[in-house]
């Protein structure tokens, strides 16, 4: 199942971000196979970062939680929030279905 993943950077953490964002990135590619999207979200003028939201595949809400616990930035602190919800892709179709 798909779980969204939507965090919310605590306010004034731009340095604890970049400070951690090679961590963050290397332990997304150990999930790269479970990835179906990732990204920051970004201030209005997109030139500043406000949180992340990844979409990736697990078996589990459990799965996805632990995921979400051991994410570098989340273990830093840098969130100021962490939701999952289960998530289905709609649109666009698959070439498959």
């Amino acid at each position: 199942m798909h779980y969204a993943i939507i965090c919310v950077d605590k306010p004034d953490s731009m340095e604890l971000r970049q400070a951690t964002r090679p961590a963050h990135v290397a332990y997304l590619d150990d999930y790269r196979d479970q990835m179906v999207a990732a990204g920051p979200t970004l201030t209005d003028d997109g030139e500043g970062m406000t949180g992340s939201i990844l979409i990736m595949e697990f078996g589990n809400k459990a799965d996805a939680e632990a995921f979400a616990a051991g994410d570098p930035y989340n273990q830093a602190g840098l969130f100021e929030s962490v939701t999952i919800k289960a998530w289905r892709k709609v649109f666009p179709p698959d070439s498959a279905e």
